[in-house]
């Protein structure tokens, strides 16, 4: 392990890129566009951002990392916030895992660990890609996980296991059809022994390789009209339309203990990905849904490892920023920023010497540096695990009053199908 202040400065400077987008205006005028918080009669649009195993303790680190004491995240400047609960309907389980907590967002239906689009005795329900779909909307996700892994997949598949990616997969392109699908996962997409852009076995992880049992979905993807692209350069060149964008074997990070082969540095960042999925889906005068989520808050901090959480929140802002700016511009469109759970247990602390009171894995991390002075903290964490602590949800747009207050995490569906399944 790195000595805490190298390490800080190496963090910082690996971020400095990241966070230099993110400094926005407090101002009232930036938001003056899309503050209007109208009924669904005004709303086309639903851009939904999932901070994966983001709560209040990940947003405030970041806070106090990426813009100091004094400094306020993008995704905090929203001017409505409020508080979601978590909970699963599972007879094993009291804490959530993201399959469960992405199937109650899009169904408005708790259940069980594992289930995607499913209720608790594993029957199908209505999600909210194919609802919007069906009220002539666009639809599209964007993720730095697998395409196919369990918070997109709640909103553009069914199964009973989250495992099954290769059949998600399918039924992306053959059911669902979502027009943008951006992010890693592509060996689920190919049959073993088929290789694709991505290479079988790479040096940073060789357990990594084509794995899919339902035949080569990218060409299948191919001739049902959708464009595949595998790098920035490509991604940068495609034209409109139907898209698809695998830019990893898996995730798009290495997700491992800190210097145990850990990386964060995916081949496109989240902002691009979520910049180009906008692009392409605002020229649907119906409006658009579009889900984006940044993966690699949950697993890096399922191995307690600050310095890579921070550079995912970093990650994250960026793409809010995004959307946030696109929200300004276009005030019939609704931006929620939440996350499924909390991972880790994650507290934030002073750095004092005498406080360590937990045991490895889960003890504390840093010190950090607070930006912009001479302050430091530790990221204290209790648990490799998820918990069942409330997360934070903040909104700006037509709707976004509702999510002012406490409410399980159905309450997303109740809120977001008002705009999803209308028909203009």
């Amino acid at each position: 392990m790195l000595p805490s202040l190298t390490r800080g400065r190496l963090l910082a400077a690996t971020v400095a890129a990241a966070t230099a987008a993110v400094v926005v205006s407090n101002g009232p005028v930036a938001f003056a566009a899309a503050t209007g918080h109208g009924h669904a009669g005004h709303a086309k649009s639903v851009i939904f951002i999932n901070g994966d195993g983001m709560s209040a303790a990940h947003r405030e680190a970041a806070r106090l990392y990426l813009d100091g004491l004094n400094g306020q995240l993008t995704m905090d400047k929203l001017p409505v916030s409020g508080q979601l609960t978590t909970s699963p309907h599972d007879p094993k389980a009291t804490v959530t895992d993201s399959a469960a907590a992405a199937t109650a967002w899009s169904t408005g239906v708790k259940t069980y660990n594992g289930a995607i689009g499913v209720d608790a005795k594993g029957r199908s329900l209505p999600i909210l890609g194919q609802q919007a779909k069906a009220a002539g909307k666009s639809t599209g996700l964007v993720t730095t996980s697998q395409v196919t892994d369990a918070s997109p997949a709640a909103f553009f598949a069914h199964t009973t296991d989250r495992a099954r990616q290769d059949d998600i997969a399918l039924q992306y392109i053959t059911k669902s059809k979502p027009d943008v699908i951006l992010g890693g996962g592509e060996d689920w997409w190919l049959p073993a022994g088929t290789p694709g852009a991505w290479p079988d076995k790479p040096a940073e992880d060789t357990t990594e390789e084509s794995k899919g049992t339902k035949g080569n979905l990218v060409k299948k993807a191919q001739a049902a009209g959708y464009q595949y692209v595998s790098d920035a350069k490509g991604l940068a060149h495609a034209r409109r339309g139907k898209l698809l964008g695998l830019f990893g074997n898996e995730e798009m990070f290495q997700q491992q203990a800190e210097g145990e082969g850990d990386v964060y540095r995916p081949a496109v960042d989240l902002a691009t990905m979520t910049r180009k999925a906008l692009d392409t889906l605002s020229t649907n005068k119906k409006g658009f849904f579009l889900m984006v989520e940044e993966e690699g808050i949950d697993e890096f901090a399922h191995h307690n490892n600050g310095t890579r959480v921070l550079q995912a929140m970093a990650s994250l802002e960026k793409a809010v920023k995004v959307a946030r700016d696109y929200v300004a511009a276009h005030p019939d469109t609704l931006l929620v920023i939440t996350g499924d759970h909390d991972c880790g247990g994650l507290t934030v602390e002073d750095a004092v010497a005498d406080d360590e009171t937990g045991t490895a894995p889960s003890t504390e991390d840093g010190p950090f540096p607070v930006k912009g002075s001479d302050h430091t903290f530790v990221m204290d964490w209790t648990t490799t695990e998820h918990t069942g602590a409330d997360v934070p949800v903040t909104a700006v747009g037509p709707l976004a009053e509702q999510f002012t207050g406490k409410h399980p995490n159905t309450h997303v569906h109740d809120v977001l199908a008002r705009i999803l399944t209308r028909k203009h």
